[in-house]
């Protein structure tokens, strides 16, 4: 990102962190199984879904939920702004999935190869269910059809920044979700 450019938040910290709550909210009525001892197996990728499946694991302890955090580190975009159209899978679960309830979060859905891959990978180890939930859901830009159960929000065709997305690692800390604008 040149230095003429800035990045002007789309949704604020308190947007996000109460749109969380609610999704915490939500996965307890879709999967109310979350409330079982054995609680929920947490599965994101790597690095993208860290900061959003932290609040979300902290927001859904707060309702009673166990949850076991796990991540797979999944690839498709390199160090560029477009995805390569080929999933690679770098790290696997470390931890047991097979008939446990497991929750899958990311923090976008863009050509939906990632999460369809994600499905399809969990799915193929016997767990009980498979919850998918978003932070964020960009519909324009599918090439696979892939099902999920929730999303915290819907946006329009925009190169997002911040709360975990990037830009060849960057910007992941920003604490809200923002767009680059050019100051020029």
């Amino acid at each position: 990102m040149s230095e003429s450019a800035r990045i002007v938040p789309l949704f604020v910290e308190d947007q996000i962190r109460a749109r969380i709550e609610e999704l915490a909210a939500e996965i307890v009525q879709v999967r109310p199984e979350a409330l079982a001892p054995e609680g929920l197996v947490m599965v994101g990728p790597l690095k993208g879904a860290v900061v959003f499946m932290s609040d979300l694991a902290r927001a859904l302890s707060r309702l009673g939920v166990r949850v076991d955090l796990s991540f797979m580190k999944l690839s498709s975009y390199g160090a560029g702004t477009e995805s390569t159209g080929k999933v690679v899978l770098g790290q696997d679960v470390d931890m047991e999935v097979s008939g446990r309830h497991v929750l899958l979060v990311d923090d976008i859905i863009d050509t939906g190869r990632t999460i369809a891959f994600a499905q399809e990978y969990l799915g193929a180890r016997s767990p009980q269910s498979i919850t998918t939930v978003l932070l964020l859901d960009k519909p324009s830009r599918r090439v696979v059809e892939v099902p999920y159960d929730l999303a915290g929000f819907v946006i329009e065709d925009l190169f997002v920044l911040g709360f975990g997305t990037d830009l060849d690692q960057r910007y992941r800390e920003l604490p809200f979700i923002g767009v680059r604008q050019s100051s020029g």
